[in-house]
């Protein structure tokens, strides 16, 4: 199939994908060469995404597989792409690293909600990742980037650490208050009900009509389409996928759930014929390509 053109599209309106090969590969333990990355991502910024969540600027000795993110940045094609590039940071420090670099448009920043697993993911209490989201927000105002901030255990947690939709909807009005406009509710470990989805996204859409929400499911493979329409249906029309499924959050428990496959968002989009403007040749050939990294 040949790329989709729609050139009367308002694209506010589209449902947008964002890609994620850095959370797809940051738990592989074999380093992938840089060169390889570098090639799938050239092939990714082909396809049209939205963005591309594709490293991260965080400590090299917990996450090996991203040391090599800035050497990447150099070696991307970005002339016929309209895709934006987007990296994770987990303090202030990797943030003035990523804000260094024109190419990349957003830092995303994991807040648990977790006690625990925000310990876990970034070293630090829930308190003390206020008071770095307030630097690293200051950091990106400064550099003309934008701070997207996931809600690691948007949808509950299995260390007990108490969860009701009421600490998210608190900690999104905390955070918005500091100019932040972009939030992705994370299903780190694939616990999401579907009552808690369409609850949480009706809640959040309707009340925050100047906020941008998100959906970053981590899912079994019979309940992919469950999640995404119980999202789509409260309002929700940005997704992050991963080619295959692969990846899942290595800090959080062992039994890591697979990302959301962006080939059943694809699916979706293509059964609630919502317009998409994605090269599905290069998609093909990025999922060939990745099964040749893995």
């Amino acid at each position: 199939m040949s790329r989709r053109r729609t050139p009367e599209l308002n694209h506010k309106f589209l449902m947008k994908i964002i890609e994620c090969p850095r959370d797809a590969w940051q738990g592989h333990h074999p380093f992938i060469p840089t060169e390889q990355k570098t090639e799938y991502l050239n092939k990714l910024l082909r396809v049209g995404f939205d963005t591309i969540d594709f490293g991260s600027f965080v400590s090299a000795k917990a996450m090996p597989q991203v040391s090599d993110t800035a050497e990447i940045i150099s070696k991307l094609d970005l002339s016929n792409s309209s895709t934006k590039l987007l990296s994770i940071v987990a303090n202030e420090r990797g943030a003035s690293e990523a804000c260094a670099f024109d190419e990349i448009s957003y830092l995303g920043y994991p807040f648990s909600i977790s006690e625990t697993f925000q310990l876990r993911n970034t070293n630090a209490t829930i308190q003390a990742s206020l008071k770095r989201v307030q630097e690293i927000q200051k950091l990106c105002e400064q550099n003309n980037k934008k701070l997207v901030i996931y809600i690691s255990m948007g949808f509950g947690n299995p260390y007990g650490d108490l969860w009701n939709p009421e600490i998210v909807l608190q900690w999104i009005e905390k955070l918005s208050a500091l100019g932040i406009t972009i939030f992705s509710l994370a299903d780190t470990v694939g616990l999401a009900s579907i009552d808690d989805i369409s609850s949480l996204f009706n809640q959040l859409i309707s009340a925050n009509p100047d906020l941008e929400f998100g959906a970053h499911f981590h899912t079994k493979p019979e309940e992919w389409k469950n999640k995404i329409e119980a999202a789509y249906n409260a309002g929700c029309r940005r997704f992050d996928g991963a080619l295959l499924g692969y990846g899942g959050c290595p800090m959080a428990q062992d039994d890591l759930v697979g990302n959301m496959p962006t080939e059943r968002l694809l699916d979706f989009i293509i059964e609630k014929k919502e317009p998409n403007l994605l090269d599905l040749n290069a998609l093909e050939e990025a999922k060939g390509m990745f099964l040749g990294l893995i």
